[in-house]
């Protein structure tokens, strides 16, 4: 009833709210998106997407049709490689971003692990400048990670604003320097919320530093200062600063996916972890249901 290429095209919009990105995602004309997508509402008789001159957003029945995508493409390649008798194999060296460990990404790599049994995937979480430097070096095969303001490199999977946030009790007196909570470098977030408050000409100190989220957070729930972040990850017991604060804003920020440079025997593996990881991009800003313990 649906066509996988409609289903496709219809998730990378709703991932990037862009058809002009997702057309370039998909290497197609951005007039075949726009007809993959009308043909889908179409054969569901219900409007996906309101969009005007300036933005695109999903209405309720595209949300809906977001979970039904993922799946109807996940069954669809499964079946594929199946009949196809395409069998992955080799050592896959993937990297993921701190960010993402409080979001759905181990379900993604669960179901690419149930897919594809012989290939040995090894995991590496680090802070997304580490891992791109882990990546130039070879040591890596894929990158999930967010990407430098001046580095064009990357396939999109999402874009967010970053936003200030921080416990729900605390205060900061506007006479004295803001506390901040960062990773150490080379952390891209550390770097933007810097070179923001420099902008400003806010004084600021180093509350806290930690290469791990969890010691971030911990920080941040105790109420010792403020860290910048992603507004769709928010981790649970932390909020976004008031406006009347007066910080900085942080702009956005782009999650990508990088290839090594070197094509290896794990290419194969590399792509087809990437397109699980594009199928199934919704739930990269979707919480797990339990917290940290």
């Amino acid at each position: 009833m649906y066509d996988p290429s409609h289903l496709r095209s219809f998730l990378s919009v709703a991932q990037t709210l862009s058809f002009t990105q997702a057309a370039h995602r998909l290497g197609l004309r951005q007039s075949t998106v726009s007809q993959h997508v009308r043909r889908l509402e179409d054969a569901t008789g219900r409007l996906l997407f309101t969009r005007d001159t300036h933005s695109v957003e999903l209405t309720e029945d595209g949300e809906a049709m977001l979970g039904f995508a993922r799946r109807i493409l996940e069954v669809h390649e499964q079946a594929t490689a199946f009949f196809t008798g395409t069998r992955l194999r080799g050592r896959l060296r993937f990297g993921a971003s701190e960010d993402f460990v409080l979001t759905r990404l181990p379900e993604i790599l669960e179901g690419f692990r149930h897919d594809h049994p012989e290939v040995d995937l090894e995991l590496t979480v680090e802070l997304s400048g580490t891992l791109h430097e882990q990546l130039a070096a070879g040591k890596l095969d894929l990158v999930l990670a967010k990407r430098r303001p001046e580095d064009p490199q990357g396939e999109p999977v999402r874009r967010d604003r970053l936003v200030w946030i921080g416990a729900e009790r605390l205060r900061l007196d506007p006479d004295r320097p803001v506390p901040l909570i960062v990773y150490p470098p080379p952390g891209i977030t550390r770097a933007l919320a810097l070179d923001a408050l420099q902008r400003q000409g806010r004084e600021w100190r180093i509350a806290c530093t930690s290469g791990s989220l969890n010691g971030l957070i911990a920080a941040a729930r105790a109420g010792l200062g403020v860290m910048a972040h992603s507004r769709g990850l928010i981790p649970p017991g932390l909020v976004r600063v008031p406006e009347r604060a007066g910080l900085p804003e942080l702009g956005a920020v782009d999650f990508v996916l990088v290839h090594g440079r070197r094509r290896t025997s794990a290419q194969e593996a590399a792509d087809a972890l990437a397109a699980a990881i594009l199928a199934g991009g919704d739930r990269l800003h979707r919480p797990r249901r339990a917290g940290l313990g």
